[in-house]
C-alpha cells in the first residue's frame, strides 16, 4: 500500500533525523518512492522553534498498523519521548501518517485521512509537492487544491527551506505538479 508521510521536527538536526528515519524505513524493507523538498513552518502551541517539514509516499506491505508502530520506534530512536512531551511542544522527529492512497481507517490509534490533515498547511505544502492529484477521501479534494486553501488563507504560515516564500505566492505555482487547469 502507498502511504504518504508527513516529516517534522524543530530540536536537534531534523533535516538529518529525516534522512536517517528514511534510511531506517528502507532498512525495513519499506519502499521509499518520494521525497519532497524541505520545509519550514511555524510551531503551533507552546513557543518553540519553527519546524522543518517534509514528505515522502511510502510503499509498505506489513500493514497500517505496523507501519505506524515502526515510525514510533524511529522517533523514540531520534530521541522523542512521548511519555514526557508537551501536547504540539518541541520534538526531534515526528512521522505522521497522512493519506493511505484512497483509503479510510478509523480505530484507536490511527485514523487516516490524518484527521487534521485538511487544516495543515506544514503538512499539505510538502505533500502536495508529491502527491498533488492524490484525493482527500473525505474532503473530496486533491492534496494540491487543500494546499492551496490553506496556504492562501495564511501564506506565512509555511515556506521553503531553501528560499522563504514571499509576497503570498503558493510554493510551486505555476509548475505542472500544481497546475489545477
Amino acid at each position: 500500500m502507498r502511504v504518504l508521510i508527513g516529516l517534522g521536527g524543530n530540536i536537534g538536526n531534523p533535516p538529518d533525523a529525516f534522512v536517517r528515519a528514511l534510511q531506517g524505513l528502507e532498512l525495513a524493507g519499506v519502499t521509499v518512492e518520494s521525497v519532497s523538498p524541505l520545509y519550514r513552518s511555524r510551531p503551533a502551541g507552546p513557543v518553540q522553534p519553527d519546524y522543518w517539514n517534509q514528505a515522502a509516499i511510502v510503499v509498505a506491505s506489513g500493514g497500517l498498523l505496523a507501519l505506524l508502530d515502526f515510525c514510533q520506534r524511529l522517533e523514540a530512536a531520534a530521541g522523542r519521548d512521548r511519555a514526557h512531551e508537551l501536547h504540539w511542544g518541541p520534538r526531534p522527529l515526528d512521522l505522521d501518517l497522512l493519506l493511505a492512497e484512497a483509503a479510510v481507517h478509523r480505530g484507536p490509534r490511527l485514523t487516516l485521512p490524518h484527521p487534521l490533515l485538511h487544516q495543515r498547511a506544514f503538512a499539505l505544502v510538502p505533500a502536495a509537492a508529491i502527491a498533488p492529484y492524490w484525493v482527500h477521501p473525505i474532503a473530496g479534494a486533491t492534496v494540491a487544491q487543500l494546499a492551496r486553501a490553506v496556504f492562501e488563507a495564511d501564506p506565512g504560515a509555511v515556506w521553503e527551506a531553501e528560499t522563504p516564500v514571499r509576497g503570498g505566492v503558493f510554493p510551486g505555482a505555476g509548475s505542472p505538479a500544481h497546475d489545477e487547469s
